[in-house]
């Protein structure tokens, strides 16, 4: 796009005294008129960029021109190559590494040398995510619907939705949008998404919220539980939610109320902790789950 390669060529400028047309060119991709056009829209902008010719001619920055050259400290540069080389490791290619050389100098070498921090956000089966995460993408770019086979604990269904948002959290990819069955936002986990697809109907105009997201709250919130937990597990809820939520009752357990989307998917939550948690309320929760562990149980009677 035109406009992040304004801003590239802007980035350069900034670190170096001169560069040649021919350079700025082949280092977008573009062809040198292209370069001169942008180079002329940068001055439009406000910023005296000019253009010498002959032997030891290029374009600079206008001599006397006060324009803050730390814009982005070393610091700020490996914040936001760390960051872009995350994108790559669900994207599948390098784009967002190739992004970044265009946007910093090949002089500014303090951009590749620290390779400590490395955040990879793709999941085992990574094509079949970053698939999605293209083509939702792409939905989001266009304004347009997509449509999905959706498996949940209620069973699966057909949805369509309108894509505001890709979102990583929790350890999983999401997709949240106006889901155009329940008239409501909603969240949908990538993996739990079969039979994708980019339709050709355009989003309605409407005043999308902000999105927020609540630790203790697992998509729409409909039904609320208190818990105790044994003070064993305590790394888990800790790894889980933060110890801002940790609650504590007169034994030393830990007691934490949730909000969940629904209760299938709490009990197996709850299962997974085995003797070591207890739905305290409400009380028809406490029965459901009994029944649950004695039909568990009844599977392994010797």
């Amino acid at each position: 796009m035109k406009i992040e390669r304004l801003i590239g060529i802007l980035s350069v400028l900034l670190q170096r005294d001169k560069v040649t047309a021919v350079e700025l060119a082949e280092k977008f991709e573009v062809s040198r008129r292209t370069i001169m056009r942008d180079i002329e829209a940068i001055n439009m902008a406000g910023i005296p960029v000019v253009s010498e010719q002959g032997h030891g001619g290029g374009i600079s920055v206008m001599d006397g021109y006060k324009l803050d050259r730390t814009l982005l400290s070393s610091n700020d540069m490996q914040a936001i190559l760390s960051g872009l080389r995350s994108l790559d490791s669900v994207s599948g290619t390098n784009r967002y590494r190739q992004l970044m050389d265009k946007l910093f100098s090949e002089e500014n070498s303090s951009v590749n040398a620290d390779d400590h921090i490395i955040i990879d956000l793709s999941s085992w089966d990574k094509s079949a995510v970053s698939e999605k995460i293209e083509l939702i993408k792409r939905a989001v770019e266009q304004r347009r619907i997509i449509k999905f086979r959706y498996y949940s604990p209620n069973g699966e269904s057909l949805r369509k939705i309108e894509p505001y948002h890709i979102i990583f959290q929790w350890s999983s990819w999401y997709v949240w949008g106006y889901c155009t069955e329940r008239q409501d936002y909603r969240m949908f986990k990538l993996s739990r998404m079969a039979e994708l697809i980019l339709t050709d109907e355009i989003c309605a105009e409407r005043a999308v919220p902000k999105y927020t997201s609540d630790k203790l709250r697992h998509m729409k919130g409909e039904i609320k539980a208190t818990v105790k937990f044994n003070a064993s597990v305590k790394w888990r809820i800790i790894d889980e939610f933060g110890v801002d939520f940790l609650k504590y009752d007169d034994s030393g357990n830990l007691v934490m109320e949730f909000t969940w989307s629904d209760k299938q998917s709490f009990f197996s939550y709850i299962l997974g902790f085995g003797s070591n948690a207890e739905i305290i309320e409400p009380l028809e929760y406490r029965k459901e789950f009994a029944e649950l562990v004695k039909n568990i149980c009844s599977k392994y009677q010797i």
